[in-house]
């Protein structure tokens, strides 16, 4: 479901402050900027909005884009929460019939993000930030990753009071307990979810022993999900003992407020991904749009990020990360393009279903 929120008109719910300041209010250019950014903040004042195609909780975005409108006045911010399927085909569409549509789009499905920059949707842009950034999150001066998510798996702490910390461990469980698992285990469906698709073949690409596991899972009688939220609820509440390939930052923050989730990075490797953001090739509000990008990526974005469940790309930032050698980052680039080849997930999704079905027998 699309949800849509201007943010100076609608956080009072959220219990934020709307202390913005007026448009009348001056910006300044932030330290170490070039001059001529002055010229590109009253280009985005003149334009007054900037609009953003997202999957990061809207809840999680309020203190960011309240500190942007803060940094900016003048400029507001219309945030539409949406899946990453849906932003997709909306953008699409909207593009190709030239209806107003995003000025950034920015998404959790990699793979989609740098099929659209493949495909000619986004434009070129030097942000002043790039300097800051791992070499890998950026593609072409298109694609940014904004942040380095970890790929999890939860589980219910009374289900499973001593968790394995390997994939080798975990499909052991699985085929020991496997009639006590059933109905208890639960992943994404890659026919349903682009990010589970994008997971799952990296688990494929990075060790040939995903297919053991996967056929493990399969003999549960997995619940399949196109989000991490009513994973980690099920695992709250029992009825899931354990959720394979979750968003690590989400489920870390849903167990800090809640002692029945567990939450375990596979001490084997553990897939970091990013969440791709790009400036619409046609964007209306084309300099609001490189303000707000500059600032999801600078030292007070990253930070604000980091203090909720988003963790920052930067290095420079505090924050929680992995061990080197534990993290296989998700490289932003054409690489990714590989597992959007037709026939090629279409034999992915057979297999899957296949080893779905021989599970269920």
């Amino acid at each position: 479901m699309r949800r849509v929120i201007q943010i100076v008109a609608g956080l009072a719910s959220m219990g934020a402050s709307l202390a913005i300041p007026t448009a009348t209010a001056v910006a300044e250019r932030p330290t170490g900027y070039p001059r001529s950014y002055d010229q590109l903040i009253a280009d985005a004042r003149a334009e007054r909005q900037v609009i953003v195609y997202a999957n990061a909780d809207t809840s999680e975005m309020a203190p960011v884009i309240i500190a942007f409108q803060r940094r900016y006045p003048g400029v507001t911010v219309r945030y539409a929460d949406l899946g990453s399927n849906e932003m997709y085909r909306r953008f699409v569409t909207e593009s190709r019939t030239r209806k107003p549509s995003a000025d950034i789009v920015w998404s959790s499905a990699m793979d989609q993000q740098v099929k659209l920059i493949n495909d000619g949707y986004a434009q070129t842009y030097a942000s002043p930030e790039k300097p800051a950034l791992p070499a890998s999150a950026v593609w072409k001066n298109m694609g940014f990753g904004v942040t380095a998510e970890p790929i999890a798996y939860a589980y219910n702490k009374k289900a499973i009071p001593n968790p394995p910390r390997t994939r080798a461990g975990l499909e052991a469980m699985l085929r020991k307990d496997r009639r006590a698992l059933t109905g208890k285990v639960a992943t994404f469906d890659p026919a349903r979810s682009n990010t589970g698709y994008l997971y799952l073949t990296q688990d494929y690409a990075i060790t040939r022993d995903t297919r053991s596991l996967v056929e493990a899972m399969a003999a549960t009688r997995p619940l399949l999900s196109i989000t991490t939220e009513p994973m980690l609820r099920g695992v709250a509440e029992g009825r899931l003992s354990i959720a394979y390939n979750v968003i690590g930052s989400y489920a870390m923050e849903r167990a800090r407020r809640d002692p029945r989730i567990g939450v375990i990075f596979p001490q084997d490797y553990t897939i970091v991904m990013s969440r791709i953001a790009f400036i619409a090739r046609e964007a209306r509000h084309p300099a609001a749009a490189k303000l707000f990008l500059d600032f999801l990526l600078s030292r007070q974005g990253q930070s604000l990020l980091a203090q909720h469940s988003l963790w920052p790309v930067r290095t420079d930032i505090k924050g929680r990360r992995l061990p080197a050698a534990q993290a296989r980052p998700v490289r932003v680039g054409p690489q990714l393009l590989v597992n959007l080849d037709r026939l090629k997930q279409q034999r992915f999704l057979r297999e899957w279903n296949a080893i779905l079905a021989s599970g269920a027998q």
